[in-house]
């Protein structure tokens, strides 16, 4: 898959996120199912959208013990996702775990990738709250390899980290990258943000965008515009 915008539902029930999608006549996006939305709708949720023909990010962040997480992986398997996700944090055994859990019979499995420091966290709340006095873009890039020694396929990051994971990870080591905002836009709860174009310039695979698209006057205007400064 080549570069992407994928838009974040987080709805809270099945009724706003096809009320939502339905505006879309045109080109699907790519949608990203958070908690919110499985929790409060179950796996049917992601069969239902995945009929209407958009590819699906089905971001529920696994943490646990490896065994746990091979058994809930081998569950999600069966569901027609695109892209599935799990914390770096929970080591490379549980990583390795999960990669296992997650490719099925015939050797076929959604795309893994791990999530580093969520873009609502920064230095201070790192050192802080969990105790990590390590420079925050050391720690992820040594979450980012980690993951790729795992065999992951990729690592949710902060855009301005996205750059310096391909020089460590290589090229084709995916980069998913929440906190984009456009230039005239509120940054909200996120800390470590870019605009789309920025994150393109850096070098993002993807970008994930929820309130700048979803709470937008005209939906589908604010995502063929981050379509168009990120990909066009």
């Amino acid at each position: 898959m080549g570069k992407d915008v994928i838009v974040a539902c987080d709805f809270a029930t099945a009724e706003q996120t096809f009320a939502f999608l339905d505006k879309f006549t045109g080109r699907k996006p790519f949608v990203k199912i958070g908690m919110e939305l499985f929790y409060a709708e179950g796996p049917e949720i992601v069969r239902q959208i995945k009929a209407r023909g958009h590819k699906i990010f089905l971001d529920l962040k696994l943490h646990d013990i490896p065994n746990t997480v091979k058994k809930a992986m081998a569950v999600l398997s069966k569901l027609d996702v695109d892209i599935t996700n799990l914390h770096a944090a929970g080591t490379v055994s549980m990583m390795e775990a999960a990669l296992e859990g997650l490719t099925r019979e015939d050797g076929t499995r959604p795309l893994l990738i791990a999530v580093t420091q969520l873009t609502s966290t920064d230095q201070e709340r790192m050192e802080s709250d969990i105790l990590i006095k390590e420079p925050i873009d050391q720690v992820v890039i040594h979450y980012a390899k980690n993951a790729a020694k795992a065999g992951l396929d990729g690592v949710v990051c902060s855009p301005l980290e996205a750059g310096k994971i391909h020089e460590n990870c290589g090229a084709g080591f995916l980069t998913i990258t929440p906190g984009v905002r456009f230039a005239d836009g509120d940054k909200g709860d996120q800390k470590r943000v870019m605009t789309p174009a920025e994150a393109k310039k850096i070098g993002s695979d993807y970008i994930v965008v929820g309130r700048p698209i979803t709470a937008a006057e005209d939906p589908v205007a604010a995502y063929e515009r981050c379509v168009a400064e990120f990909i066009d």
